[in-house]
């Protein structure tokens, strides 16, 4: 592992609230990620499954974990199955835990081999009436059916036992994972400081003639070496007009003298995300109209972080629609809405938010969940809660004027006010002219 070993007082933590919303007679079953293959023998960096993280803290292939919390022998209540390892395995693949190391990792007392699961399952099953099984609900999942473990598990199990109940696991899981517990905030916090590190090394990088991807690199070099796997996402390093392309990942163009380059890139630490974006001159100075826009957006986000955002609020019913009128006020300001528009729009009680005139201008959402997962699962009727983790991204693109500004910073969302967990990077206009001066 790149990360410090992790309490397991999460992971315990993690599986007894879950055990307290399982009903009586039932039994939960969560499998780890595939291995991500390619072409001919080749493969792709491992990414544990979140659901089997959150609850185990193992962070290798092979996994599974079972929960049943009435079983009559307390031993028995939680199973955690880990892949056998050999001198064969160590020789090619490198050391895998032992089931010692998984005992200590995840607090679960039992440990067996992964090939046990079968003959241990079958004689769970008799025991329990529902079994609980897992599966990526996420609302912007494009994955197919039967793409991972647990969803070919799922048809296996049903076809299998066919006589049992069953029941989904996502949405208490979802509910669950809204509120981070201070280990999360403190790992996600991290990923953020090395973000940080990151971005701060870039400002002394940038210069008219660097292509997107030189800057690209700098950035996984600094992530990498304080312990990172690399980017959260795949980054966005988008110089002049191609900043209007929201999902822009081609990151091979050149930046140039008077482009504003716009970086939507963070680090992961121990499966903890950050995301960050910030907007830079490539030469190092604003224009007036460039300054001017940025500093409208720099306001949108500081009214959301410092005002908008409190528990209990509604994302999509209330915050965003007061997020958006903000805007439009910016808007009008800069000589891109008629105020005459606006006002109309308002009166119009019915009119969907797609539709209205601000939107050309913004046309995303500007704030999500954030943790195990970049977009991280919620109830399917989101409302901030305490000790949520969200990004506040606003932005203003301007395509026929060469550019596009976003910024985003991660926060925690507490009663009595915000923590800002990037509220060490650089995000003021005369700073970031400031730092990107230096020699």
């Amino acid at each position: 592992m790149k990360y410090h070993e992790i309490p397991s007082e999460l992971f315990r933590h993690n599986r007894e609230r879950l055990a307290r919303m399982l009903p009586t007679a039932s039994l939960a079953v969560l499998h780890s990620a595939d291995i991500p293959w390619t072409s001919a023998d080749g493969s792709l960096p491992f990414v544990q499954d979140s659901d089997l993280f959150y609850l185990s803290g193992i962070d290798q292939e092979e996994t599974i974990l079972l929960l049943c919390p009435d079983h009559p022998d307390p031993a028995r209540r939680e199973i955690l199955f880990v892949r056998e390892t050999s001198e064969h395995i160590a020789v090619w693949e490198g050391h895998k835990v032992t089931l010692a190391e998984a005992a200590r990792l995840s607090g679960v007392a039992t440990v067996q081999w992964t090939s046990e699961f079968d003959a241990v399952f079958r004689r769970m099953t008799r025991l329990v009436e529902t079994i609980y099984l897992n599966h990526n609900e996420h609302a912007r999942s494009g994955a197919p059916v039967n793409f991972t473990l647990n969803d070919r598990f799922r048809r296996l199990c049903q076809d299998q036992y066919p006589d049992h109940r069953y029941a989904r696991l996502a949405p208490l899981l979802h509910r669950l994972r809204v509120a981070k517990s201070s280990h999360e905030i403190d790992l996600t916090r991290t990923a953020c400081d090395i973000t940080a590190r990151g971005f701060e090394r870039i400002l002394g990088f940038v210069r008219p003639g660097v292509k997107e991807y030189e800057i690209e690199a700098e950035l996984l070099h600094e992530f990498v070496r304080h312990g990172s796997r690399g980017f959260a996402y795949q980054p966005i390093i988008a110089s002049g007009a191609n900043a209007n392309i929201l999902h822009y990942i081609s990151n091979d163009q050149v930046c140039r003298d008077g482009d504003l380059i716009l970086l939507d890139v963070a680090a992961e630490y121990a499966n903890y995300n950050a995301d960050l974006t910030r907007t830079i001159p490539a030469n190092g100075k604003f224009t007036p109209r460039q300054r001017a826009v940025y500093e409208a957006v720099l306001r949108i986000l500081r009214l959301c972080i410092d005002q908008l955002i409190v528990p209990g609020k509604h994302l999509k019913k209330e915050y965003h629609p007061e997020m958006a009128r903000a805007l439009e006020e910016e808007l009008i300001a800069l000589g891109l809405l008629e105020a005459d528009t606006v006002a109309a729009e308002r009166a119009e009680a019915h009119l969907p938010e797609e539709k209205r005139a601000y939107r050309k201008y913004m046309m995303h959402g500007v704030s999500h969940s954030l943790g195990l997962d970049v977009h991280d699962v919620t109830p399917t009727d989101p409302v901030f809660v305490e000790n949520m983790i969200v990004t506040v991204e606003p932005g203003i693109y301007l395509p026929d004027e060469g550019f596009g500004i976003r910024l985003e910073n991660d926060i925690v969302v507490r009663r009595g006010g915000n923590i800002d967990l990037m509220a060490s990077v650089p995000i003021g206009p005369d700073e970031i002219e400031a730092l990107m001066a230096r020699d």
